[in-house]
């Protein structure tokens, strides 16, 4: 199921979409997980998204027929979400900011996967709907919260996955279960349509059997997304080889007892120097302290901000654990948010020391495996120590990468993680993509190895934009379901997201076109109207044959939005509304024509 395998198959039409769709229900059937899933899309159903995959074709589709779980925190349009407490559950008409683009790009959305309550805890044992199956030993917690997420790619079942990342749970699972999991840079990836954890901290991220597919979908899923106050654009750094990574000192390193993980540790630091890195010694002081804040200050209100109204009406629905940990932020004050925040940024300025030194550090990604016994016998305990070397990442405002890098004995699984500075993202993905092939490891528990073929690095190289597509925002003809939308989609670009112009803009309807078509004409300041628009994004290549078939009066300009940004865009020339009929007061070229009718 990686998408390099599934890549080949649709390449020597030994396999369509459909034909992967049925395998994966089947495989899913047989793994006989009753604690995986949570909801999961109707066979028919995706069946029938298949179809309009492969209608589409694969040009303009990067992850094309790539099936896909989604953490039951994300949003999937027509499914429940629930964020795994029944009476929380909601059907969202529409699907996270994130999904729709995975969507657009030609993966097919197969269920809703479990996950620890409220995405609190990094345990995964935390759900009134179970506990999934450790893929390599069901004595062994699976890992949370992101829990079902990591087991659904682990086992073959699907070709990634997504999670959520505010404390650790998009990279433990993905160390409990021999995967590669991807936390962006926060803002990188959307987090429209998540349920909150804490919402200044959440990362939606990805699980996958490989470092390449994870960058691969993390590009498909990345853009800005104006109606998330946290997203962000990317500001990626120029390369440097060769690269250096942080260890922290011996003394400050810390194995909860676990007798193996030690020498394993130090096989992935010799791994990573064959691979051209040069390790040095950082303070891990900073990252350690700041760990702490985050279940032991004043962000823990975020949960109870988050989910402090559905508590008031609805605590018994919360499961004992939960609610113990997120009725603590009830008890914090104005003056201990700006308090921490002080300390906070101390913090950060000494972290920053680190990056001067290295590129990135090198961490276990939890220094030990507990068993789901031993989690029983102490739930916050255990859960506490697991967040020592993830924690932090968040809180300082950085990205992260897990990577498989061995097994104790028993064939428990042992990861390791790269953690660096805001958008270092390519950077850690290089590393962590050739680490991974270093280490000559199998996919998940599938069995299966790397394939040959996959290219050693990331797929986007460091200090570029893994998303190299130009934005163009469409008016009339070209919005999805006009007549002229096929010369979008042909040239392989794919729907970003709604909005509007900004004020000074006035829409007129143009006479004699063929198919109908408006001229959008700016204006001064508030001498016009917001007028709706659709954001797509085309691939460069593409740009100048579509830009040199637009008749004219129409052309491509910089159309102002109304929050503040630009974006290349349909404007008509002044002399083309002579004549004209002004329809600025319909707001949109779809209202004035559902009006028209």
């Amino acid at each position: 199921m990686d998408l390099a395998s599934l890549a080949s198959l649709y390449e020597g039409g030994a396999m369509t979409p459909s034909d992967v769709i049925r395998e994966s229900w089947r495989r899913t059937e047989a793994q006989a997980d009753p604690a995986l899933w949570i909801h999961r899309v109707p066979l028919e159903a995706q069946l029938e998204h298949a179809a309009r995959v492969e209608a589409r074709g694969r040009a303009c589709q990067p992850l094309y027929g790539a099936p896909f779980a989604i953490k039951d925190n994300i949003d999937l349009a027509g499914i429940p979400t629930t964020a795994a407490c029944p009476q929380f559950s909601r059907t969202p008409p529409e699907s996270a900011f994130v999904v729709a683009r995975l969507m657009e790009a030609g993966a097919i959305p197969v269920g809703k996967a479990n996950l620890d309550q409220f995405a609190t805890g990094l345990v995964g044992v935390r759900s009134p709907y179970g506990t999934p199956r450790n893929t390599f030993n069901p004595e062994y917690v699976p890992g949370g919260s992101s829990s079902g997420s990591a087991v659904a790619v682990a086992a073959g079942l699907v070709a990634f996955s997504l999670g959520t990342d505010t404390a650790g749970s998009g990279r433990v699972p993905a160390s409990f279960n021999n995967l590669a999991g991807l936390k962006p840079t926060r803002g990188w990836l959307s987090t429209s349509g998540v349920v909150p954890a804490c919402r200044s901290l959440d990362c939606v991220s990805v699980f996958a059997l490989s470092v390449n597919d994870a960058a691969a979908v993390a590009r498909a899923a990345a853009g800005f997304d104006a109606a998330d106050p946290f997203s962000r654009r990317p500001a990626w750094p120029a390369a440097r080889k060769p690269f250096r990574f942080g260890l922290p000192r011996a003394a400050q390193m810390e194995w909860f007892g676990d007798a193996q993980a030690p020498a394993l540790f130090r096989e992935a630091v010799r791994r990573m120097e064959s691979i051209g890195g040069s390790a040095v010694e950082v303070d891990f002081t900073p990252f350690r302290d700041a760990a702490r804040f985050l279940y032991e200050g004043p962000w823990i209100a975020e949960r109870w901000l988050a989910v402090g109204e559905f508590h008031s009406s609805h605590a018994e629905a919360i499961l004992p654990v939960t609610r113990g940990i997120i009725e603590q932020g009830a008890g914090y004050s104005a003056a201990d948010a700006f308090a921490a925040d002080y300390r906070l940024r101390m913090l950060k300025r000494a972290a920053a020391d680190a990056w001067e030194q290295a590129d990135f550090l090198l961490l276990p990604t939890a220094a030990f495996m507990p068993t789901l016994r031993e989690v029983e016998a102490d739930p916050v305990g255990i859960n506490t120590r697991l967040g020592t070397y993830t924690n932090f990442t968040n809180l300082l405002d950085c990205a992260a990468l897990a990577v498989p890098s061995g097994f104790r004995a028993g064939r428990l699984p042992f990861g390791v993680s790269l953690i660096g500075p805001a958008w270092s993202d390519a950077r850690l993905a290089d590393a962590g993509a050739a680490f991974h092939r270093a280490a000559g490891l199998p996919l998940g528990a599938t069995g299966f190895a790397l394939p040959e073929g996959s290219p050693q690095g990331s797929g986007f190289g460091a200090g570029a934009d893994p998303a190299p597509f130009l934005a163009l925002a469409v008016v009339g003809a070209h919005l999805r379901g006009q007549p002229l939308e096929h010369e979008l989609t042909g040239r392989g670009a794919r729907f970003l997201r709604a909005s509007r112009t900004a004020d000074c803009y006035r829409l007129y309807a143009l006479a004699g076109t063929t198919p109908p078509k408006p001229g959008l004409l700016r204006v001064g300041p508030g001498e016009g109207a917001p007028i709706e628009v659709e954001i797509w994004e085309l691939p460069p290549a593409a740009w100048a044959g579509f830009a040199a078939a637009i008749p004219p009066p129409l052309g491509i300009g910089t159309l102002a939005l109304d929050d503040g940004s630009s974006v290349k865009g349909f404007l008509c020339e002044a002399a083309g509304v002579a004549g004209a009929k002004d329809i600025t007061s319909f707001g949109g070229w779809r209202a004035f024509r559902a009006a028209a009718r």
